[in-house]
């Protein structure tokens, strides 16, 4: 299957999530190519974005269990 270009945009607005996603991160280590987390204290928000290279179904599910989190949003980007 071939891989995708994906950027994968991240909104906490619970920081109880940030641990969560971190573990979840992780686990999609292998697909990662780089992230950006920027803390935005003055609306207790923190914004993540993941760049990613991989089959897209791969995408689908960080996607998934992302948008499964309590206190979290996300959204996907993919390049042609």
């Amino acid at each position: 299957m071939e891989n995708s270009i994906s950027v994968v945009a991240i909104i906490v607005s619970d920081t109880n999530a940030v641990q969560r996603i971190n573990a979840l991160l992780h686990d999609f280590g292998e697909y990662i190519i780089g992230r950006m987390g920027v803390p935005y204290r003055q609306k207790d928000l923190n914004v993540i974005s993941v760049v990613i290279d991989a089959p897209q179904p791969i995408i689908n599910s960080l996607s998934g269990k992302l948008g499964m989190m309590e206190g979290v949003k996300s959204k996907v980007l993919t390049a042609k």
